[in-house]
């Protein structure tokens, strides 16, 4: 596809986009009209947002447009799983510069409803916009299905904290692209297109359970939001996460602690949960830690003792 974003116009560009979109059975009505309307059974709904812009969240010249989509999806649908729900759809919010070529958000669009499609849900609206700078903003929503929210509020001193999915992963493959390197492709694509365990967290919720969230910030990060909420401590076995032989590599080439990238990268959205001891959790969950009574200690410790270096993601801090 030829031209710009300004030369197509904006009408000509909602077009072409909303006609690359599928639907799922939980669509009443999708976009077209002055809103969609989605079906909830639960009659309760689950919602999350998020905003990710140019240069802040992802660069032109290490993702392309589709890798941008696939990643705004899977980030906000994480939340939603994270909660205990089933994602069922997505809402767009974009400004670009008119002289944009047509293909960066025709391959933004392909992005989102193909990670959609990995979690069952669908882009049903939108907005477009022209800004100076590229900035996409995604409403994801999600259905309970009867079963209670899992919130960050209810991890009890005697629970483990187990996770699923991929620890330290994009903070690897951030580390490789920042030095100029493409490779391991794993890593790098972990960064580009994070693939969250969608399915584990209604799981999770089955199981029993008491507190959980996705790991966006990192997760000694996401952890103390749990402890935080929950007024407990939790303690973090460094034995009991397993680091692959690749990061290990990567952390000798660049001089980083491997362990560094799994307890405060973000970006991954493994989901981390706690649970009442006596539950039998699947091979997909590996525990990692255990809740603990509150104490003069910081509220997430490793190995008894607080992690030497900060880490996890504030928008208006000056670490990372």
């Amino acid at each position: 596809m030829k031209g710009t974003v300004g030369e197509l116009g904006e009408f000509g560009l909602i077009k072409e986009l909303t006609s690359r979109l599928t639907a799922t059975p939980a669509v009443r009505i999708g976009p077209g009209d002055d809103a969609a309307v989605v079906s909830a059974p639960d009659r309760r709904v689950v919602a999350s947002t998020d905003i990710l812009l140019e240069g802040r969240h992802f660069r032109r010249d290490w993702s392309t447009a589709y890798d941008v989509g696939r990643k705004a999806a899977a980030q906000n649908l994480a939340d939603i799983a994270a909660m205990g729900a089933v994602p069922t759809a997505l809402l767009l919010g974009l400004v670009v510069p008119a002289e944009l070529p047509v293909t960066w958000p025709v391959e933004l669009m392909d992005g989102l409803r193909d990670e959609c499609q990995v979690a069952g849900a669908a882009v049903v609206g939108g907005d477009v916009v022209r800004g100076d700078t590229i900035t996409v903003s995604i409403t994801a929503l999600g259905d309970l299905r009867n079963h209670e929210p899992v919130t960050r509020g209810g991890a009890q001193p005697g629970d483990v904290v187990a996770y699923t999915g991929w620890l330290g992963w994009s903070a690897a493959g951030y580390a490789v692209l920042s030095r100029g390197f493409r490779s391991p492709r794993a890593f790098v694509e972990a960064h580009r297109r994070p693939e969250p365990p969608y399915h584990a967290g209604p799981a999770a919720a089955g199981l029993g359970a008491t507190a959980m969230c996705d790991v966006s910030d990192g997760l000694i990060a996401d952890l103390g939001h749990i402890a935080e909420a929950s007024k407990v401590r939790i303690d973090l076995r460094s034995g009991l996460i397993d680091i692959p032989t690749q990061m290990n590599d990567i952390g000798q080439a660049v001089g980083v602690d491997p362990l560094q990238w799994v307890l405060t990268g973000g970006e991954d959205h493994a989901i981390v949960a706690t649970f009442p001891p006596d539950v039998k959790l699947p091979a997909r969950w590996k525990v990692i830690g255990e809740v603990l009574n509150p104490s003069a200690l910081p509220q997430v410790t490793v190995d008894g003792a607080p992690w030497h270096t900060k880490g996890g993601w504030d928008h208006f801090g000056e670490t990372e």
